[in-house]
């Protein structure tokens, strides 16, 4: 589990197709204190760490994976999103994401207003019913706020530490971007449909 509080931003140092799309990812992070095995959110993305260094991991992606996710349109020199496990006790700072990505959405607008930046993607037309007015969004694993929704576009609002701290500051118009529902809205829908019956 994550909470969408991004903690680092690491760069995407290779690639390679082995089976498996198989990244290694560099990073801030004490990896000393990382286990082989641990997960960590890369751009939204739960992903189990193979292999690592003093300043890197590696990971394996599997087809479902890229799939389903923007990891397939990765490239050396990248920026990334990262994240580590929440654990017993950590400050949810976001809301509760579990790194399972839903789909991805597609950046349809970008204006600077003020220092902030605001964007609008497209949803599937799968997800959109789970995207609601003020409700937690998971993007590239980083919680937002929904400001406004429109059939299946929605509206997300950038202030300049979020862009600082994230990758979001690399964004422009068409990025493909791995979306997360939030889990309550998943399970409200569920009950609706079961109830429906």
């Amino acid at each position: 589990m994550f909470t969408g509080i991004v903690t680092d931003i690491g760069t995407v140092r290779s690639l390679h197709q082995e089976g498996d799309l198989r990244a290694r990812i560099g990073t801030a992070y004490d990896m000393s204190s990382v286990d082989l095995g641990a997960s960590i959110a890369s751009d939204g993305v739960c992903l189990t760490v193979v292999d690592k260094g003093p300043d890197w991991y590696e990971v394996q992606v599997s087809a479902e994976t890229v799939s389903k996710t923007n990891l397939g349109k990765w490239v050396e020199g990248r920026r990334v999103n990262l994240e580590r496990a929440l654990r017993l006790g950590d400050e949810l700072g976001g809301h509760i994401v579990s790194g399972h990505v839903d789909g991805v959405a597609e950046v349809v607008g970008l204006a600077h207003e003020g220092d902030s930046t605001r964007l609008r993607l497209r949803a599937p037309e799968a997800l959109a019913g789970f995207i609601a007015p003020k409700g937690s969004i998971a993007l590239n694993g980083t919680s937002l706020t929904v400001n406004e929704v429109e059939g299946a576009e929605f509206g997300v609002n950038l202030i300049p530490h979020t862009k600082q701290v994230t990758n979001w500051g690399d964004t422009v118009l068409g990025d493909r971007i791995n979306l997360e529902i939030d889990t309550l809205a998943r399970y409200v829908a569920r009950l609706r449909e079961w109830e429906a019956r």
